[in-house]
């Protein structure tokens, strides 16, 4: 796979798994969608079906990562160069942040409804009064945290990224960094909602450092009425705990399975 290749792909895959997994947190949030208040299950296999709609398309081109976690596990496991990870991490990064301005341009008209109702965002001093905190529709674009715990919230995020890092380098990519398989990215998508329904309730699983980086910054420079913080003082955790899940899954592999 030329570099070429890597980062387009990676931009395409990227972009789809925000715009679908975004997507469904918009459809179940936001006032005047027809899916909202659907679930936690709705969200879980949306964000499973996210994963296999990006990795299907982007595999052919760069292996279909769409995650710096991957990414350094496959790197630590020798299955994709040192050489290529800047590319992967480059295409990543700016995938996810245009699925997020996508999520934002489909429900434009649910943004506005949700973000000028009172019940939602009471009146504008409180809202600017909350800066700092997660805005209403923080969670439509980033992860966060039902209790604030740093340490529990960051051995959340290290633990569910082990099991889908691990996962995938045990039966989805092939040893060769020619990247997932046909079969691999539909258990990679199931392993991803199994790890929702499972890990997910303590900090919304991020496991993808550029799924909650990317998007929270464009929820901070969307020009979104009354949209509030984008909650900066937890965004290193969703980024920490995955890289750091990643390097060990790796590890673990060369350990026990290479």
């Amino acid at each position: 796979m030329s570099s070429h290749d890597i980062f387009i792909g990676e931009i395409i895959g990227t972009a789809v798994l925000i715009l679908l997994g975004g997507g469904v947190c918009a459809a179940v949030t936001l006032k005047r969608s027809k899916a909202r208040n659907a679930g936690w299950l709705a969200i879980t296999f949306g964000w499973g079906f996210a994963v296999l709609t990006g990795a299907y398309i982007s595999a052919p081109l760069s292996g279909a990562h769409l995650n710096p976690a991957v990414t350094l596990g496959l790197a630590i496991e020798g299955g994709t160069k040192w050489s290529d990870v800047p590319v992967y991490l480059g295409g990543q990064i700016l995938g996810a942040m245009l699925g997020a301005v996508l999520v934002w341009l489909a429900y434009y008209g649910q943004f506005h409804a949700h973000l000028t109702d009172r019940e939602i965002v009471g009146d504008a001093k409180s809202v600017e009064a909350r800066e700092s905190e997660a805005g209403p529709v923080l969670g439509v674009f980033s992860t966060g945290p039902e209790i604030r715990n740093v340490v529990q919230n960051l051995v959340t995020e290290i633990i569910a990224t082990i099991v889908l890092v691990l996962a995938i380098l045990t039966q989805g990519l092939n040893g060769d960094g020619k990247g997932l398989g046909v079969i691999g990215v539909l258990i990679t998508a199931l392993v991803v909602v199994g790890i929702g329904l499972s890990l997910g309730g303590p900090t919304g699983y991020a496991i993808n450092p550029v799924r909650d980086l990317g998007p929270r910054i464009v929820h901070a420079l969307l020009p979104l009425p009354n949209k509030g913080g984008s909650d900066w003082g937890y965004a290193w955790i969703p980024v920490v705990g995955p890289l750091i899940g990643g390097a060990i899954a790796g590890g673990i592999y060369n350990i026990a399975f290479a």
